[in-house]
């Protein structure tokens, strides 16, 4: 795969040369679908149509816009645009070093890898096991394709993962909405909410989770090529109306979730019981055989 970026990493008088390459498969898990008419099923095409004269306009007229206030705006050229652009960087120099768990995972954007070169693989090590180490993540600016970002460089297992971050101004003060404060939560309720996690508590495997709308709307697209009518399932509704007697439903949830740890211990039990009993049944096999020989003998 081809590299997004080349340059190095630098700390100090350290300098690392790397490459950045996609963690992600943007896009791998969306279905993409075209416009069609619905008589012939034909792609629609759309035109580019000015607003004030209704007429079609070619690429060559058409130039970007910023609207300062509503309906007014100032044109901005390719040249404009060229000026404002960042300078391509050729390193990423680590502004400063901050704990990782002190930042707000809403700063976090798109992850990629860093891979050193063959020149660099000593100093990336010695940079990926210090991080690790002091549980730190490097905050840090460059600029990609004409861009400037702030991104964070953080180890994960052997690889470096830098991420390209939001600054402040691109995050919603929470202050804009109401949340409930903890004055409203019951210790006994805190305690059997606490107990009701723990019992669902696993060790956390990436592969379980599936996108099953996905799954499901590509069976519906492959039965509808073979012909096949679609019925779409009456939607369930619910009653928002009704008070929540929290106390209940937290005692119905752990009973449930009890019942379905006992259901598995059992089955883990009989699974074992069988295997003793088998063995048990073979060892008196074994033994009957050899009883028998002694007496021929």
């Amino acid at each position: 795969m081809a590299s997004v970026w080349k340059g190095s990493v630098s700390f100090g008088l350290v300098n690392i040369p790397v490459r950045l390459h996609p963690a992600v498969r943007v896009g791998k898990g969306d279905v993409h679908f075209r416009q069609l008419h619905r008589e012939d099923l034909a792609p629609i095409k759309y035109e580019r149509v000015c607003t004030a004269d209704g007429e079609s306009v070619p690429w060559s007229d058409i130039v970007n816009g910023y609207e300062y206030s509503k309906g007014k705006f100032v044109a901005v050229s390719d040249e404009d645009l060229k000026a404002a652009a960042a300078e391509s960087s050729t390193a990423i120099e680590m502004i400063d070093f901050v704990k990782q768990d002190e930042i707000d995972p809403r700063f976090f954007d798109t992850p990629y890898f860093l891979v050193p070169e063959a020149n660099g693989q000593r100093a990336y090590a010695l940079f990926r096991e210090a991080l690790r180490s002091t549980e730190t993540a490097g905050i840090g600016k460059f600029a990609l394709r004409q861009k400037q970002h702030l991104v964070s460089i953080k180890a994960v297992g052997d690889a470096l993962v830098l991420e390209i971050m939001r600054f402040a101004d691109e995050l919603r003060d929470p202050t804009e909405h109401s949340f409930p404060s903890a004055g409203a939560v019951r210790p006994e309720e805190l305690a059997m909410a606490e107990q009701l996690i723990g019992s669902l508590t696993r060790p956390f495997e990436a592969s379980k989770y599936t996108d099953e709308s996905r799954e499901s709307l590509m069976r519906i697209i492959r039965a509808k090529l073979k012909g096949k009518k679609i019925t779409a399932p009456e939607p369930a509704t619910a009653d928002d109306t009704k008070v929540i007697d929290l106390v209940t439903r937290l005692q119905e949830s752990l009973a449930q979730a009890k019942a379905e740890s006992g259901e598995h211990r059992n089955g883990r039990g009989r699974q074992r019981q069988g295997t003793r009993s088998a063995s048990r049944g073979t060892a008196r096999t074994a033994a009957a055989r050899a009883s028998r020989a002694r007496r021929t003998a």
